[in-house]
């Protein structure tokens, strides 16, 4: 009987040592005021109902495929507040960039601050905004700092957003996926 425990016991050590190295890989499922349902690796915040929690898939990621459009450049559908709004994918952009019509379409509103950037064209005055909800694929990212600048012919998704994903470019797609956190 002894003989059989001991690899039993063994065999659940190793596990619980496994589990103990790969860190805290739980996800929280939070539904938020609007009813829609927020994956985070943070607690569900006081105003939100916990839904789920759950210990996430090692190696499973949620990612995302453009494929490359027009003049080499990938394009992104995404929703700013709920507005849907196409992205050129910019990765010569500092932030994310939207023109005054599609900011005030999506109620994002200058903060008092401006702002002078520099582009490829010299220098232009723009305002610091942040968008409360940014969301594309199955990625929703809240509270993002943008850029609104007039006469801006497409919004742009910069590096304050890009810096957050793995993204790799092959074949005339490019691959979005979600870090390691």
């Amino acid at each position: 009987m002894q003989k059989a425990i001991i690899p039993f016991v063994y065999l659940l050590a190793l596990a619980l040592l496994s589990m103990s190295a790969r860190g805290d890989t739980r996800i929280h499922k939070c539904k938020n005021q609007q009813g829609e349902l927020i994956y985070q690796k943070l607690p569900c915040a006081a105003n939100t109902e916990t839904v789920k929690l759950w210990t996430a898939v090692i190696g499973a990621r949620k990612s995302l495929v453009l494929e490359q459009g027009s003049g080499g450049h990938y394009y992104l559908d995404s929703e700013v507040n709920g507005k849907r709004v196409k992205f050129v994918v910019d990765t010569g952009a500092s932030v994310v960039s939207l023109p005054s019509s599609v900011a005030s379409a999506a109620n994002i509103v200058c903060n008092s601050e401006k702002i002078t950037l520099q582009t490829a064209n010299g220098s232009i005055l723009a305002c610091t905004a942040v968008i409360p909800r940014l969301k594309f694929g199955s990625f929703l990212i809240k509270d993002v700092t943008a850029a609104i600048i007039p006469n801006l012919g497409q919004p742009l998704l910069g590096m304050n957003i890009l810096k957050r994903f793995n993204i790799i470019q092959n074949d005339n797609k490019m691959k979005i996926t979600e870090q390691d956190q």
